[in-house]
Parts: C-alpha cells; structure tokens; sequence
C-alpha cells in the first residue's frame, strides 16, 4: 500500500511526464505534416499555365502547405496570362517560390516578371534571365508612339514589381527597356534573385527558417526536411497548354480547312464539317498565344480559293500551282518570333504542307471528273442511250430504252425493230434517231 509521500512523488512524476509530451507531441505532429507543394512550368506562358499556375495556388492553400515552388524553364509568353499568374502570386497567401531550373533554363520575357514576383526567387547554375522587352502579338507592325506605351507600361509595371519584392528596380526595368540578359551569379550580385541553388532538397533547406510578408502577415519558413508533394497539369489546362504549341495551332488550322472544303466539296457529309469547325476554333484560341503573321492567313485562305477555283475553271494546273505556292508562303511566314519555341518547326510545316496539297488536288480532281462525266440517272442520263423500236415511228411511235416504253418521234422514218439513239428528250417523248 502507497504511503501519502509516494502517492504525491508519484504525481508529481507523472505530471512532469505529461507537461514533456504536450510540449513534445505537436513537435512531431508538426513535423510529420509539413508539406510543400512543387509544380513545373516548361514551355510558353499562355492560359493553359495561367490555370495550372491558379488552381496550384489554390490547392496549396487548401494543404496548408508551407510554400509552393514554381520549377520554370519559360522563353516568355502572353501579356494578359502572365499578369494573371503574378496577380495571383502577389495576393497568395502561401509563400511563391520561384526556382528556375534545371541547368541551361532560362526566365525570359514574362519569366523575367513572374520571377520578381516571387516571395523567394531561386536559379540553378546555368541558368540566365533577361530579355523582357514586350512585343506585339500577330506580327503587325505599330507606330513610335504605341511602341513606348507599352515599354512604358511594362517598366512601371516590372517596376512596382521589383519595389514590392525589395529587388533591384533599376536592373528590373534595363530588362524591359534594353532586353538586358544576365547569368544566375550576376542575378544574386544585382539582388534580382535571393540564392542559387543546384537542387530542389537544397534549396528546401537553404530557405527554411526565411521570413516572407503575405496579406496574412509574416510567415517564416519551415521546409527543411518538409514533405514534397508535386502536381500535374490537369486535363483541362494540359488541353489550353498543349494547342498554345504553334505546330499544334498550325496542324489544327490545316485540319479544319481540309474539314471545312471537304464539306463544302460534299455537303451532308456532316463529320468533316463539325471536325474542321472545332479545329479552327481551337486553332484560332491558340493563336492569341502566339506571334501570327496575319499575312501568312491570308495567304493559306487564298491557297484554299485557288484549289476550289481548280475545280470550275480549266487553268491547266496554274491555279493548283499557285494554291500550293500560296500555302507553302503563308505557313513559312505564320508565326513571327525571335524564340525558335515559338515558331514552326520545318518538320511539322513540309509534310504537312505535302499532305494538304495533295488532299486538296487529289479532291479537286475527283470533282472535276464528277463534273465533266455524263449523267447516269435522270432526263440528261437517257441521252445517247440505244433502244429498239416497238412500233414504226412515222414520225411518232414508241420505243423501249433503258428497260421502260417511251413514247418517241423522229425526222426520219423508222421501222418497227430498228435500233434507235436517244438525242433529246422532251417531257416524256424522246426524239430518237436511227442508228
């Protein structure tokens, strides 16, 4: 039996135990749940990475994530998206990170301004960014005055950016006005960035413990050893992200203005019809995105006109020749941009250039020869027929051809038996003569 001493030393033990494993516990618990959200933007940004980029922010929210780092190899991309991506890394209430890499990335154009925008902005070694002079869109050309309207826009815009992030502004806007270009060991001198890193789990540590400002407040950073938990496009931005790719704009273009002269060549065909109606729209939903030469439309619209124009009027081929001209032309000169990414690929442009030209031809043939042949069926198909005489026809008679009994006449007389050939046919007597 305990004595009153033990009973109290007891206690006071298993009190001591207990205030050790409350303050111990959460330790752990908050250990174990740390977690920090990573995605990857490749390519050019368009509204496909402008929803990735959002629903991402949104999903890291919703896991209480520690931060969400952005892993970006960009040559540039839309104004109105990468505007959209930066309003919602600047209102996030989870800490951005942006980390170009891997070695030989680059932040370019609209990379340059997402990557000021970051709450912690990181590059590989081997990395550059640079170059966010802005450009127009559709290869048209505009006026001195225009031109500065929009570098003016761009430099207080990447500016107030660069101010907002405590980064050198002055580096920020010679990006914009001059296109300058810089290495990542010159980027953390100039203090564009915060640190270089070679790897994501380095980086995860050498950030941890790091203070950034939210519309919460002040967050320090808990990465080191965190949980990393990466996302996927998902089926509807890998959709926007995927058409945004100019050979696929430009395969779409080409199936949907075979789709469309094939309906058009055979109408109530129906299915290539709808296809070529969705592949446009598609088509011209990526070209926003890109730098279309609106030139090089036109001239495979007037490539498409000269093929069907091959069909009515006998050119002896000319028009069929300057159909593919005009369509080799205006592919080569469809997108306009200094990164090779944003351009067509010769690959692509030649075989399919091949292909629709013989479509075009084969089809526009087979319709010529549609419209040339003699008619099978109907008043115009009895014409030139052979029959027999079931009667004498002096000069009315009746005769039978192609399996019926028609009345007939004739300038000649024709005696009961004869063969007869149908020359016209008149309502429903046929005017015959003797073969």
């Amino acid at each position: 039996m305990l004595t009153h001493k033990n009973q109290s030393a007891s206690t006071f033990i298993i009190g001591i135990l207990s205030l050790i494993l409350i303050g111990i516990l959460p330790c752990y618990a908050s250990a174990a749940e740390k977690v920090v959200d990573v995605i990857t933007i490749d390519g050019t940004i368009n509204p496909g990475v402008a929803d990735y980029v959002t629903k991402s922010i949104e999903r890291a929210s919703k896991d209480d994530a520690e931060c969400l780092v952005i892993e970006m190899d960009t040559p540039g991309g839309l104004d109105l998206s990468m505007r959209s991506i930066i309003k919602e890394i600047m209102n996030s209430k989870v800490p951005i990170v942006v980390y170009v890499t891997p070695s030989g990335a680059r932040a370019a154009s609209a990379g340059v301004l997402i990557t000021i925008a970051a709450h912690i902005a990181a590059m590989s070694p081997g990395t550059n960014i640079g170059a966010a002079h802005p450009v127009t869109i559709g290869g048209e050309k505009i006026g001195k005055e225009m031109s500065e309207k929009m570098t003016n826009d761009a430099a207080a815009y990447i500016e107030s950016i660069a101010l907002k992030r405590n980064r050198n502004a002055d580096w920020a806007i010679k990006a914009v006005r001059k296109s300058v270009s810089i290495t990542e060991q010159e980027a953390l001198r100039l203090k564009v960035i915060d640190l270089i890193s070679p790897s994501l789990e380095k980086l995860l540590e050498e950030i941890d413990g790091r203070t950034v400002v939210t519309p919460d407040g002040q967050k320090v950073l808990r990465t080191k050893g965190a949980t990393i938990k990466r996302s996927k496009m998902g089926i509807r931005s890998r959709i926007l992200d995927t058409i945004s790719n100019p050979n696929i704009a430009y395969i779409l273009m080409m199936i949907g203005l075979v789709g469309l002269y094939f309906e058009l060549s055979n109408p109530g065909a129906i299915l290539p019809g709808v296809l070529g109606g969705i592949c446009l729209i598609l088509a011209f939903f990526a070209f926003q995105t890109l730098s279309v030469n609106y030139a090089g439309i036109l001239l495979i619209l007037l490539a498409v006109i000269f093929f069907i124009a091959e069909i009515k009027v006998q050119s002896f081929g000319l028009l069929a020749v300057g159909g593919i001209i005009s369509l080799l032309l205006g592919s080569m000169m469809l997108f306009e941009s200094p990164n090779p990414e944003l351009r067509l690929s010769w690959k692509v442009l030649i075989p399919t250039v091949a292909l629709a030209s013989s479509f075009f031809l084969v089809t526009a043939g087979l319709a010529f020869k549609a419209y040339r042949k003699k008619p099978a069926t109907g008043s115009e198909g009895l014409i030139g027929m052979e029959g027999i005489a079931e009667t004498d026809i002096t000069p009315d008679g009746k005769v039978f051809v192609h399996g019926e009994n028609w009345n007939a006449s004739s300038d000649e007389m024709i005696a009961r038996g004869a063969k007869v050939i149908v020359l016209e046919v008149k309502g429903l007597t046929l005017k015959v003569r003797k073969k």
